[in-house]
């Protein structure tokens, strides 16, 4: 059977394992609950990653580990084994242990801190043998689950830097799970440096001094010289800024102040332009201002693609039309961005509707996803039939 023939069978099917996967219901729901109310901040995802090896072993996983830096690692052996493809979700998220992480179950939803992004995607992995199973899908290859820790913020995706740098069986196609959005369909990554300024002003009161207003307002100062860079639509580019945080009260004014921000580019060397410009802006402020200000980077990625026309881009995106769900193309800045830097063909996809992302309330629809899974199982069910065309 050709690679089109084997799809057009293959897209055919999807009703069905959309219908089988409902019987799942219950199972994944509990997954995602579970996964979603234990609290796994960047650095410290030792119980959700010891939840998915309990998972894994229940599901008679093979080589089943915790590496050095906190990745969980399982192997389902495929009918032949002769190639390995990666499914991974990164762990952790946004919210610190001592929040609420209680999550709330209605007919239609599931709402709670990091519910989306990604207790859903975790639980991708952790319900990946039992649907297959469900579904009568055997792959030829082998399958590589590794919940990536130590991704988000300052972990600065070293999870999964470590594992592609140390990984004991190679592979040669992966997929990264997110969440939200179901129709989500990323194949590149942007150059990207996420970056912190510290703006520190005097305490002393000195009415020649510019500063005397504080941290706030150098601060703002150094925000609009920022905004005044011209950056362009095509290729496209973009500063964004993510945070400010500074002062206590109403009258007095802070002699510290944070921001937050991203250069974004898809044209190689822009990003790095760009943030030279804004160091640029740092040392004038200094010297006009006497200020102390510093930058930190705290991220940095990297542009690649394996482009619009590749087979698994291709794959995905008949798959998708088969689901009548329409693709969101977009770029990525996370776990894809280091995959595409090894020169591995990857693709990220989503797995339901959501709301409120990064929010208390972040919520995540129930019906949508099983469209959602049906489209990741087929997703592979395809790398793994081209492997045999390579």
């Amino acid at each position: 059977m050709s690679n089109d023939e084997y799809e057009k069978a293959l897209l055919a099917k999807l009703p069905e394992y959309r219908e089988k996967l409902l019987s799942l219901r219950e199972r994944i729901l509990a997954d995602v609950v579970m996964v979603g109310e234990i609290p796994s901040p960047t650095f410290e995802e030792e119980k959700v990653v010891q939840f998915i090896c309990n998972r894994f072993t229940e599901e008679g996983l093979d080589q089943i580990s915790i590496d050095e830096v906190t990745n969980a690692t399982g192997l389902l052996p495929g009918t032949e084994g002769k190639h390995n493809i990666l499914v991974a979700a990164h762990t952790d998220r946004i919210w610190q242990n001592g929040i609420d992480h209680t999550v709330t179950v209605t007919s239609e939803s599931l709402i709670g801190p990091g519910i989306a992004d990604n207790a859903l995607g975790v639980t991708a992995l952790t319900t990946l043998p039992t649907l297959l199973k469900v579904l009568g899908v055997e792959l030829k290859s082998n399958l590589i689950l590794l919940g990536a820790s130590r991704s988000m913020g300052r972990g600065d995706l070293e999870g999964l830097r470590f594992f592609t740098e140390n990984a004991k069986l190679p592979f040669g196609a992966a997929v990264c799970v997110e969440g939200i959005q179901l129709g989500r369909l990323s194949y590149s990554s942007l150059g990207m440096n996420r970056c912190e300024i510290q703006v520190i002003t005097p305490e002393k009161h000195d009415w020649e001094s510019w500063s005397l207003t504080g941290a706030i307002t150098a601060l703002t100062q150094i925000v609009q010289r920022i905004l005044a860079i011209e950056t362009p639509q095509v290729p496209k580019t973009s500063i964004i800024l993510g945070s400010i945080n500074s002062g206590t009260s109403f009258n007095l004014p802070p002699t510290q102040a944070t921001l937050r921000f991203e250069v974004r580019s898809e044209e190689p060397g822009m990003v790095t332009r760009i943030r030279e410009q804004i160091e640029e802006i740092l040392e004038q402020n200094i010297a006009e201002n006497g200020i102390h200000a510093t930058m930190e980077i705290l991220a940095r990625r990297r542009p690649g693609s394996i482009g619009f026309s590749h087979p698994y881009v291709r794959s995905a995106r008949e798959i998708l039309k088969a689901l009548d769900i329409k693709p969101q193309v977009a770029p990525s800045t996370s776990e894809l961005s280091v995959l595409l830097d090894k020169d591995i063909p990857s693709l990220t996809l989503g797995l339901t509707e959501g709301d409120n992302k990064h929010k208390l309330d972040e919520a995540i629809r129930i019906k949508p996803m099983f469209s959602g899974l049906a489209q990741l199982i087929a997703t592979l069910q395809c790398i793994d039939n081209q492997f045999e065309d390579e």
